[in-house]
Formats: structure tokens, C-alpha cells, sequence
């Protein structure tokens, strides 16, 4: 190599030529950690610096919320988010997640609702988008609407597929939607199918006109109302028909009971395997806490009237992905962080697609399963 000529990279910096500090003799001063009194941030410090004035006033606000004073909390929040710097995102989340848990405890949900989406269309790795679901979760639970709190936990086990506590929630939150569900379908099977009874009133009030002299059953006579009712053969068809409306929508509802009590078992069987792999790692009140929630699935299951093979199927199902390699790589996994359009790709977009991947092989290979869901597509028919 010629004289004068260095590689790229390869000079030093001046500090490796510069004098060592000699160091004092005796011993160094010690360290004293600054101390601070318990809720020393509701006294008035008089502060110039603005970042610190904000912080105060945000623990002031989670103080408040700690003591249930929701509207004193979300004052204080909402003060902060006025002279937040654009800059500062990790508080401003933080503001606005108190903001909207705030609005839940107020009653206003749609406006809760309005800044967890906001957020989560703004979330640009796993960790937020997590907290974002947390906080749906929250709000959809507090409205009681069962079909959005299960949506949120199944975006949520899409993130986290072996979450024991994700997938105890579903199940649930299944037991919970399988008699709303089967209400519901009485209710539109009424609708759309009028019962002989209301037919046969209907029948005996002609349409009034205005120059129609029989425009009120008051002027007819009472033999007159009667024999324009059906006749006793349209009687008993009415009566057939309605008894045969009844047996369907009895089917239906059974069909719609037995689907959700099947995805509510698969619930709780995969949350008592993903808590059997991690017994081994716990200890203390972890450990404790493991195996109450085991016998109490255990008590739940009793309730199913699912055969033994029914239950080994789900069960092997279930179970497929829960490989200890891929359960470490996955617990341990580094925040993925990524643009809001590639972290929406990393969780369900509907609710059917969860099913189909999750309980689509067990509706279809379980013959008590399959042979209602053929009777329930005759009814529906």
C-alpha cells in the first residue's frame, strides 16, 4: 500500500490520542437519588419548563382516574392534549387512551369508540396496535355488544395466537352470544312467518273503503264476522303450517345454540392446552392462578354434550400450531414495526375469516356437527 493512502473507515478518532482524566484521590462522592413525596405533582412548583408541567398534569389526571373521578380526569387530559407538541406521540397516545377510557366511564361511547380508531389507524407497530384492541375491547364490553367484543378478541388472538387469556375471553364471550343469537332467529322467523292466529283477525276485518258500508266491524253482525274467518279445512292446514314454522324454528334455534356452544368448547380446550405448556415455568401466585383457571374450564366443559371423539377432534385441531419452538419465537418475538397498511395485514379483517381458520375443520369433520348443519340448511330452505 503506498504512503498517504488510508481505507475508508480506517483513521482514528482524537480521543484515543488524548490525555487520561487522573483521578482524584479519596473516595467519590456518593450518589443521592432524588426523592420525591407521594403526589408531590398536586403541588404547585411554579415550573418554567413545559414538559414537566405537562407531565404533572397528566399524573394528575391518572390520579383522578385511579379515584373514579372520570370527569376531573378527562379535564385534565383534555387541558394536556391542547398544548401537547405534535411531536411527542408516545404522550399524546397516552392521552388519548385515558381520554377515551374517560369517555367509557361517562357514558360516551360513540366518542370513545371515535379516538380508538383514530388511534389505531395511526398505530405503527404491534405493541400499539395491541393496546389499541385492549381499549375496544373495553368499550365494545362496556356497550355489551357481543358481536364487536368478539371481533375485537379475535383481531387480538390474531396478533397473539397463544394468549391463554385472549382465547379464555372468547369462549366467554361465545357462552354469553349463543342464547342471543338463538332469540334473534325466533324473533325474525315471527317476522317473516305470521302465525295462523293473526292471519285468521286479519281475514276477519276486511280493508275499509270510504263507501263501503262493512268499513267497520262494529256494523256487522256477529255471525257475519264469523263466517268470514277461514273455513275449518284452511283451519287445520293454518294449524299445520304454524306447528311446522314452530319444529323449524326450534331446529334453527338448536342449530345456532349447538355452533356457538362448539366454537365456545374449542375456546376453552385451546386455553387449557396453551395453559398446560406454560405450568411448567410458573411458579407462586402465576402458578396458582394457572391451575384454578384449568378446573374451571374443566367445570364449564362438563356442561357441553359433546362426545368423547367430538372433543378429541377439537382438541387435535386446537392444538396443531402449539409446537414449543414456534411458541417460544413467537412469545419472544421483537415489535414489529411497520406502516399502518402492513400492520393492518397482520390481523383478520372479518370475523368469518377467524372462524373458517380457527373452527372450519371441526364444523365440517364432526359428523354431529355436519348433520346439523345440514338440517340447518333445509330449514333454511
Amino acid at each position: 500500500m503506498e504512503t498517504g493512502c488510508w481505507l475508508l473507515g480506517g483513521d482514528f478518532e482524537d480521543s484515543v490520542f488524548e490525555d487520561r482524566r487522573e483521578r482524584r484521590p479519596g473516595l467519590p462522592a456518593s450518589y443521592r437519588a432524588k426523592r420525591c413525596e407521594p403526589q408531590w405533582f398536586c403541588e404547585e412548583t411554579g415550573s418554567t419548563d413545559e414538559a414537566e408541567t405537562l407531565t404533572m398534569k397528566k399524573f394528575k389526571g391518572d390520579l383522578a382516574y385511579r379515584r373514579q373521578e372520570y370527569q376531573k380526569a378527562l379535564q385534565e387530559y383534555s387541558s394536556i392534549s391542547e398544548k401537547l407538541p405534535s411531536t411527542n406521540f408516545a404522550m399524546k397516545r397516552d392521552i388519548q387512551e385515558g381520554q377515551a377510557r374517560c369517555l367509557v366511564h361517562l357514558g360516551r361511547h360513540l366518542e370513545a369508540l371515535e379516538i380508538a380508531t383514530n388511534l389505531e389507524n395511526k398505530a405503527t407497530n404491534t405493541d400499539h396496535l395491541t393496546t389499541v384492541l385492549y381499549l375496544q375491547f373495553a368499550i365494545c364490553s362496556s356497550l355489551q355488544n357481543l358481536e364487536k367484543t368478539i371481533f375485537c378478541l379475535q383481531k387480538l388472538i390474531s396478533l397473539h395466537p397463544f394468549d391463554p387469556w385472549s382465547w379464555s375471553r372468547l369462549a366467554e364471550a361465545y357462552l354469553n352470544l349463543g342464547p342471543a343469537l338463538s332469540a334473534s332467529c325466533v324473533t325474525s322467523q315471527t317476522q317473516n312467518h305470521p302465525t295462523s292466529s293473526d292471519k285468521t283477525v286479519k281475514s276477519s276485518f276486511p280493508r275499509s273503503g270510504k263507501d263501503s258500508l262493512l268499513g267497520s266491524p262494529e256494523m256487522l253482525p256477529e255471525s257475519s264476522v264469523f263466517s268470514l274467518g277461514p273455513s275449518g279445512n284452511s283451519n287445520q292446514k293454518s294449524e299445520k303450517a304454524l306447528k311446522n314454522i314452530q319444529n323449524c324454528m326450534a331446529e334453527k334455534r338448536e342449530a345456532v345454540l349447538l355452533e356457538t356452544q362448539m366454537k365456545a368448547c374449542a375456546s376453552f380446550i385451546r386455553t387449557r392446552l396453551l395453559l398446560q405448556l406454560t405450568q411448567s415455568q410458573q411458579t407462586s401466585f402465576a402458578l396458582e392462578r394457572n391451575l384454578r383457571t384449568q378446573q374451571e374450564i374443566e367445570d364449564k366443559m362438563k356442561q357441553f354434550s359433546f362426545r368423547e371423539d367430538t372433543l378429541l377432534l377439537i382438541a387435535e385441531v386446537m392444538g396443531e400450531d402449539m409446537v414449543p419452538e414456534k411458541i417460544k419465537d413467537q412469545v419472544h418475538t421483537e415489535v414489529k414495526c411497520v406502516g399502518s397498511a402492513a400492520l393492518t395485514a397482520l390481523v383478520i379483517a372479518s370475523s368469518k375469516e377467524f372462524e373458517d381458520k380457527w373452527f372450519g375443520r371441526i364444523k365440517y369433520q364432526s359428523r354431529p356437527f355436519e348433520n346439523q348443519f345440514h338440517s340447518e340448511i333445509q330449514i333454511m330452505a
